[in-house]
């Protein structure tokens, strides 16, 4: 079984927290499953959940390949030669990204309003890239960004490989047999 969870903004990708955070716990009541990767708390979007451990390391398995997508809010306007260097590669401290695919795309008309706002300057407009990436290492498309002097305001994952949040709305999930 695998769940497609639409994880909302500031919620933990765990079950359980002994500083009272929103978990897992507070959307999901399927026992015994487990997710397969993570998002990070000021993250949203689509996490896949399983109670198969086999398909879990399949799931979250480098060598599979699947493209991870990503709508990413940043802050300014990338020129053509920011996307180059992310779809080339970026240098991070924990070395060389593989290429991404990365392209400029207008404001999402589906987004939804996110409970707390991001921070906007009004000197500095914001733009949408939608950016996939094979990789998944901490924090990566915010560094990535970052490193090519657009900084991520807002991040959500919307594809997995073939899985997609589809019209899932932040905090609802559906069971894929």
């Amino acid at each position: 079984m695998i769940v497609l969870f639409n994880k909302p903004y500031n919620v933990l990708t765990k079950f359980t927290d002994d500083q009272g955070r929103a978990t897992l716990a507070d959307f999901i009541d399927i026992p015994r499953v487990y997710a397969a990767g993570r998002l990070d708390m000021d993250s949203e979007g689509l996490l896949l959940l399983t109670d198969n451990g086999q398909l879990n390391h399949a799931l979250t398995d480098p060598e599979n390949k699947a493209y991870k997508t990503y709508i990413v809010q940043v802050e300014g306007v990338p020129t053509k030669a920011q996307i180059k260097t992310l779809e080339t590669g970026v240098e991070l401290k924990d070395g060389m990204t593989l290429p991404a695919k990365v392209k400029r795309i207008p404001y999402p008309k589906w987004l939804w309003e996110r409970e707390k706002p991001i921070r906007v300057r009004q000197n500095k407009p914001t733009s949408f890239l939608q950016i996939k990436i094979k990789e998944g290492r901490n924090r990566q498309v915010r560094r990535m960004t970052a490193a090519v002097g657009v900084p991520t305001l807002r991040l959500i994952r919307t594809h997995i490989g073939d899985y997609h949040i589809a019209d899932l709305k932040p905090g609802q999930y559906r069971v894929v047999k």
